[in-house]
């Protein structure tokens, strides 16, 4: 820096006017110099880089004080010491800080959503899912960068929906969270996964019990009470048919015809888009049930289909309101059906945990803890879905 320059003083800036030019250039040193003009006033740098003259604006006056500019000045005088243009590095800055803008917590749960997330799960679950970020998560990290957001701002997030007593909900939106910063880490916008910093940190989901009948002679007298139903063919099907399959009731009501083999007599229960089917194979008696129901419904592409549109299938509550209809409330569910085929396959007919889990597609693990394929053990799940076929019938048939 030129010492002989004269150094410019707050009020030098405040009062310094035109003089009647079009413009005027007051210099403070190391090439800072207030620009005067008419009608405003502000700071240039003045430098060269690679031989070339160049000039960097560090703000108006007085909004950038004559300090502040002075710093400005400073900092990239150290960034030409470097070999580094301080105008170029203020566009790349200038990219970086909107790209980051670009890159928020919303915009890049939307872009999993759209691209991973609703094509992976039910077509009811990814709606639900969708407003629950937009209800409980947009609001108050949607609008921050993906890269600054902290355990403590997710936690704090989750904490206002714990504190409402959805417990279950908070921890629902912290796996949310947790994919879609999976995401942005594999895309390259976040560096980790927060949420392994919040185990812990919420209270204990509770667990849900869904009624069920486990007791065999009790079981009797609910099969007879579901063959005896009087109402539409669809529904008397399917209330037949859940305790023969025992899989969840959003599953049994999105059975296709197109999935069924009559040949090898199983169904390929597509659980999910992007997952493998479930291989159900079909006891005699289920053959029997769907035989008498396809000239009914076999127009539609759905086993059950809705009342109100064939091209939908039916209501996932349809087998549970049967069963209060039919004076089951609070005594047994659609989903009370899985819990009662896993305790009597294993309590009264002796299969092996592992194939009954196998069959209701929970994940069974060898002892190297990896998963087992689906389409395993299948002539073993053939005769137990036989034989659990014809311990149901034979309860049935079964007077007291």
């Amino acid at each position: 820096m030129n010492k002989g320059i004269h150094k410019l003083t707050d009020k030098e800036a405040r009062n310094a006017t035109t003089e009647g030019a079009r413009q005027r250039k007051l210099a403070d040193g190391g090439g800072l110099t207030l620009v005067v003009r008419p009608t405003s006033k502000a700071w240039w740098l003045r430098y060269r880089f690679h031989g070339k003259e160049r000039t960097l604006t560090l703000g108006s006056y007085p909004r950038t004080s004559l300090k502040e500019a002075r710093a400005a000045r400073d900092e990239a005088l150290k960034l030409l010491d470097q070999g580094i243009d301080p105008v170029d590095y203020r566009r790349m800055e200038q990219r970086r800080r909107q790209t980051e803008t670009a890159d928020t917590f919303q915009s890049i749960a939307l872009e999993w959503y759209e691209t991973i997330h609703k094509h992976e799960v039910g077509a009811t679950t990814h709606p639900k899912n969708l407003r629950r970020m937009e209800m409980h998560l947009f609001p108050y990290i949607g609008r921050m960068p993906i890269r600054d957001i902290t355990p403590p701002d997710a936690l704090s997030t989750l904490r206002r929906i714990e504190q409402k007593g959805h417990v279950d909900n908070a921890h629902r939106l912290k796996t949310i969270i947790g994919q879609v910063f999976r995401y942005a880490v594999g895309i390259g916008k976040a560096e980790r996964d927060i949420t392994v910093d919040l185990r812990g940190l919420l209270r204990s989901p509770s667990v849900k019990h869904y009624a069920a009948i486990t007791d065999p002679d009790q079981l009797g007298d609910l099969l007879r009470v579901l063959w005896g139903y009087e109402g539409t063919p669809t529904v008397s099907a399917a209330l037949k048919l859940a305790p023969l399959f025992f899989l969840r009731p959003g599953d049994l009501r999105q059975m296709q015809w197109d999935q069924i083999d009559w040949q090898k007599a199983q169904w390929s229960a597509q659980r999910t888009k992007n997952s493998d089917p479930l291989i159900v194979p079909l006891a005699d008696q289920a053959i029997e049930i769907l035989r008498e129901l396809e000239p009914i419904n076999g127009r539609s592409p759905y086993v059950f289909p809705s009342a109100r549109s064939r091209a939908r299938p039916m209501s996932e509550n349809a087998v549970t309101a049967a069963l209060i209809n039919l004076g089951y409330k609070d005594t047994m569910t659609g989903h009370g059906f899985r819990a009662t085929a896993r305790t009597l396959l294993e309590e009264e007919l002796r299969f092996p945990v592992a194939i009954i889990e196998m069959q209701m597609a929970h994940r069974v693990r060898d002892v190297h803890g990896r998963a087992y394929n689906r389409t395993q053990w299948l002539d073993e799940r053939r005769k137990m879905m036989q034989t659990w076929a014809d311990y149901l019938e034979g309860l049935r048939n079964v007077r007291s």
